[in-house]
């Protein structure tokens, strides 16, 4: 390693680049072979773990939380781009149930009595439908509405103050209707396969109780909920450059897992609009026998994420202030 004025023999190369300092060739290629480096005027870049344990000190970042959004914000109704993000809600809603109802319908038919047991999709490829529409349309509708596409993830987002009233509002119903909309597109294309096969509807399984049934949602909805907090904090936002490009990955896997446990229980609901929308298109008494499961759980679980998140894993950020310095020890 070459000695360069006032540094160390042993300062990095990465660090001489941070420092805006010129590299030889080799010290170039070195550099690109081991760092993720930022533009030379980024005097706040810093690096994770490895460098952190070595003892390299680097400047903290910047960082500022939004203030609490106000229960009832009367500009916001003036707005058009309120406006444009309820209908996002709605759109993002409609083909995310139109895709994964779909899928679900498509799998019954090709497992049916008498056709290959082994055929279709499976269990896996149905988690995949939701987890990988959950991915695209929130990377999709992130900028415009915030892509929740889920009334429990609205509402876990209200109680954390990050929405408003009537924005939460609005979004649920938006999220319901397209929900129908969504559903009744997929009945209109494959009518007999969609009464056939129960429309896709949730509903608790035989040999499971309502406890159980309960707490599969909570939990669940609890595990998304949480990653998407986690997925959206500013501050791991500010510490991790790739975090805002990723944020729509973590959420599409998370719903990707929770599918793979809990189909085999409630058919995995964990979004209340999903199962709305499915009950009110195929109309039967069945698929309204254990809606309030679908409403009340993924709503307690998004609570307890919530809280958890803003008045645990957040204290001591909400206690300082809006305004911090990014640091590994919070």
């Amino acid at each position: 390693m070459r000695v360069i004025k006032g540094t160390d023999s042993s300062t990095p190369p990465i660090l001489l680049y941070s420092q805006g300092l010129p590299l030889t060739p080799k010290e170039e290629f070195i550099s690109s072979l081991f760092s993720y480096r930022l533009p030379q005027s980024d005097s706040s870049y810093r690096f994770m773990a490895k460098d952190m344990e070595a003892g390299v000190d680097f400047q903290a970042r910047d960082y500022h939380d939004l203030p609490p959004a106000p229960l009832v914000d009367p500009e916001e109704l003036t707005r058009w781009s309120f406006y444009r993000a309820v209908i996002a809600e709605f759109i993002a809603t409609l083909l995310f149930l139109y895709i994964t109802v779909l899928t679900v319908i498509g799998y019954s038919s090709q497992t049916d009595a008498g056709k290959d047991q082994c055929g279709g999709v499976g269990i896996l490829g149905i988690a995949w439908a939701f987890g990988g529409m959950i991915f695209v349309l929130v990377y999709c509708t992130a900028g415009i509405s915030g892509g929740h596409i889920n009334p429990a993830v609205t509402f876990g987002l209200l109680l954390a103050r990050k929405v408003t009233l009537v924005r939460a509002v609005l979004y649920i119903v938006a999220q319901c209707l397209g929900a129908i909309c969504g559903c009744g597109l997929v009945k209109a294309f494959q009518e007999s396969y969609y009464t056939r096969y129960g429309g896709g509807a949730n509903r608790l399984a035989d040999g499971y109780s309502t406890g159980t049934g309960l707490g599969a949602e909570i939990i669940g909805t609890f595990v998304l909920v949480y990653t998407v907090f986690s997925a959206t904090d500013p501050k791991r936002n500010a510490r991790d450059s790739h975090v805002p490009v990723l944020a729509p990955l973590p959420i599409g896997f998370a719903v990707f897992m929770v599918h793979l446990a809990t189909i085999p229980i409630t058919g995995t609901g964990i979004n209340p609009a999903r199962s709305f929308g499915a009950a009110v298109v195929y109309g039967k008494d069945k698929a309204w026998d254990d809606q309030w499961l679908f409403w009340v759980g993924p709503f307690i679980g998004a609570a307890i994420a919530a809280l958890y998140h803003q008045y645990i894993l957040r204290a001591s950020a909400r206690a300082r202030g809006s305004s911090y310095r990014s640091s590994s020890a919070n």
